[in-house]
């Protein structure tokens, strides 16, 4: 890695904006009354019902413009082993930047499935496409790694692209009326559970570069 993306005040930013986004879903449930973390989806504490929706809705569009900034500093670093490879890393991270992100951010979901609104859809087909893209973040960043002979990093990688697979299966589950009843009901759990394995490398990057 070389330039902005091994500076420790990227680092630091980098490593405060993943690690402040999950102290902020666990702050933010308590001022919402009737929000339960384990089986409401987190697009819910920025819905027009929530008394919390314009902090979390003003995050959501502050994560999206950092990632989308770290976007490019990850498809320059990747770029020097792989082409092709930077740039579905860019995609990645891109999209879920814009669609998990800032438009999720600018238009909210509705704390109820069944009222649907042209905002919601947005918001809807942004998050979806946004997590399935980022899905693949670790498991670019894994082949990226044994391309550089870097092992350890490698099989990080690989076993948190792995577990998020799993988790995100778990959390589409859960929607299905067949599964009502059973564990895959925890939406909330699982998609935080993902998103939390998609951000791995995130996490092994900055605190990489924090501590050497």
């Amino acid at each position: 890695m070389n330039g902005i993306i091994d500076s420790k005040l990227f680092n630091i930013l980098l490593l405060i904006t993943i690690i402040g986004e999950f102290l902020l879903l666990w702050i933010l449930k308590h001022f919402y009354k009737g929000y339960n973390s384990k089986t409401m989806v987190i697009s819910v504490l920025g819905s027009p019902e929530s008394p919390v929706r314009k902090i979390y809705n003003i995050w959501l569009v502050w994560l999206g413009v950092f990632l989308l900034g770290a976007s490019f500093l990850f498809y320059k670093d990747v770029n020097a082993v792989s082409s092709v490879l930077a740039g579905f890393t860019f995609i990645s991270i891109a999209t879920f930047a814009v669609g998990a992100g800032i438009l999720s951010g600018l238009f909210s979901v509705n704390e109820s499935k069944d009222k649907v609104t042209f905002a919601s859809k947005i918001h809807g087909a942004g998050s979806a496409f946004g997590f399935m893209a980022l899905m693949f973040f670790p498991l670019l960043q894994g082949i990226s790694a044994f391309k550089e002979s870097d092992v350890i990093k490698g099989i990080f990688c690989i076993l948190a692209f792995v577990l998020a697979v799993m988790f995100f299966s778990f959390f589409i589950m859960g929607d299905k009326e067949k599964f009502k009843g059973t564990i895959f009901t925890y939406e909330g759990l699982w998609e935080r559970l993902s998103l939390l394995l998609m951000y791995m490398p995130f996490l092994y990057c900055a605190i990489g570069n924090i501590i050497a």
